[in-house]
């Protein structure tokens, strides 16, 4: 049955965005840091963070009334929980994945000039700068996958490999997850040379630097490096157009040992396009963000392979989010 939209419903959806706005503002402040478990006026974190102070006072408020701050008369502190989440160091720490959000955010407030004129969004820097942004995109994809990561790969029947290329790996998160399912192999990062030292500084933190190597490159010129009977390619198709992806699929099957096998994990579209809803979320976010990316059914998926020499294309586990992995194998 089709849902019954009332007036309210569709304002409360119209004026989702001011809460998500108010929060985006203090991340790419990092405005909670800011306070260092001290309880302080508005004007002294306008002054410490070098903002307005008559705005400043409005944006604690606002953080105030969503209880993402405590206010006791004219001095604001942070509570733990939130301590916990949105600093750098907290010990649930998303606020990368929270500035992330606050730049897609950005490009998805020209959605409809994106689908008037088919282009994507500007893609302006935050406040925080271009190294910033790139930096909090490695960490909140760290964010997302490193509480999935392990129960994933745990999940996936009959997991058994020599050498993983892991493509586009520069956080880490997956290799560390797959080399300690399988203690005996090694692995592979490639990736752009300015993210290779994120993935360095988190696999050494996870004590496996000795085995693995870091091969710097742009998959979209370069070869891929062989030596691998498996490879990861994690979050990478949904940025691609379906020839991009024919022509990644094939750069792999060229490094891939004879009868190895190519893993994807990302979103898998059911034959509607209209589930998971997850997808077809984040195939505005790859219209808004990208020339021709989106999210794709499984059997463009097994096509796309199909055609670039990959066989026994299967579902090897289906999610409702960027959780589902599609597996082939390499056709001699």
């Amino acid at each position: 049955m089709a849902r019954q939209w009332s007036p309210d419903d569709v304002l409360k959806l119209a004026s989702g965005f001011q809460p998500a706005c108010v929060l985006a503002a203090a991340a790419d402040l990092d405005l909670f840091t800011g306070f260092g478990g001290r309880q302080l006026t508005a004007d002294e974190i306008a002054a410490q963070l070098q903002t307005d102070p008559r705005a400043m006072t409005v944006l604690l408020d606002a953080l105030a009334a969503l209880e993402l701050l405590a206010k006791d008369g004219q001095r604001y502190s942070v509570p733990a929980d939130v301590v916990d989440v949105l600093t750098p160091g907290g010990r649930t720490s998303k606020l990368a994945m929270v500035q992330h959000q606050a730049n897609c955010m950005r490009r998805w407030v020209e959605l409809a000039r994106v689908v008037s004129t088919g282009r994507p969004a500007d893609r302006p820097p935050s406040i925080r700068g271009e190294a910033a942004d790139q930096a909090a995109f490695i960490e909140a994809m760290d964010n997302i996958s490193g509480p999935m990561a392990g129960p994933l790969i745990a999940s996936l029947p009959g997991l058994s490999f020599r050498h993983v290329l892991d493509i586009g790996g520069a956080s880490g998160t997956w290799t560390i997850a797959l080399l300690r399912a399988v203690p005996g192999a090694m692995a592979t990062i490639f990736d752009l040379p300015g993210v290779i030292p994120f993935a360095k500084a988190r696999i050494g933190r996870a004590g496996l630097a000795d085995r693995v190597r870091f091969f710097p490159g742009d998959f979209y010129a370069d070869p891929l490096p062989k030596g691998a009977d498996f490879a990861w390619l994690s979050a990478i198709i949904h940025q691609n157009s379906r020839q991009q992806n024919r022509d990644l699929y094939r750069k792999v099957r060229a490094a891939l040992d004879d009868g190895g096998t190519i893993a994807i994990r990302d979103m898998v579209m059911d034959a509607t396009r209209t589930r998971p809803v997850a997808g077809a979320m984040f195939a505005v976010n790859m219209l808004v963000g990208t020339p021709a990316g989106g999210t794709y059914t499984l059997e463009e998926i097994r096509e796309d392979l199909e055609v670039s020499g990959f066989g026994q294309v299967r579902l090897w586990r289906q999610g409702e989010a960027m959780d589902s992995v599609v597996r082939a194998v390499k056709i001699a």
